[in-house]
């Protein structure tokens, strides 16, 4: 089970998105603030971040940030009422893996947060494989020359 963490501090748009993604199967975590999801954010125990970009005591761009430091491969969508050209840039600069603008639809949602969800899932299975091709490439060396010495011994 996938698990989200919803940070909005709209209790509306929280609530919306809880129960949406609850429907599809998601665990949905929710926080008012930055400060609040900081405080329930855990690397291991979340699997992507949809968070408002304006809201009090600490907003989206900083917890972005934050986030980011602790956590760089956690896909993170960021969503704004007050979109602006500026605005995206920054947060995509910052890491973002997407800007959703209100208001939006859930289907939009949903599609963008699945290709995050899929990304980070295929740079997982690139690097494993990627690790295994090391390992294979590194070996075959090994075993030529343990061939060599057996084949020599064996004569």
């Amino acid at each position: 089970m996938k698990k989200i963490l919803v940070v909005d501090d709209d209790q509306q748009i929280r609530e919306l998105l809880l129960d949406f993604f609850h429907q599809l199967g998601f665990e949905v975590t929710t926080a008012a603030n930055g400060v609040e999801a900081l405080g329930k954010f855990s690397p291991d125990d979340t699997d992507c971040i949809l968070s408002d970009l304006v809201m009090p005591d600490m907003g989206g761009l900083e917890l972005l940030k934050k986030i980011k430091t602790q956590a760089p491969k956690i896909p993170f969508l960021v969503i704004t009422g007050y979109p602006s050209i500026e605005t995206a840039l920054e947060v995509m600069k910052q890491g973002a893996y997407d800007y959703i603008t209100k208001p939006f639809q859930m289907e939009d949602v949903r599609i963008k947060v699945e290709r995050a969800l899929q990304t980070q899932a295929l740079q997982k299975s690139v690097k494993s494989l990627t690790g295994i091709a090391w390992a294979v490439i590194i070996s075959i060396p090994i075993w030529l020359i343990l061939g060599i010495i057996f084949g020599r011994v064996w004569k």
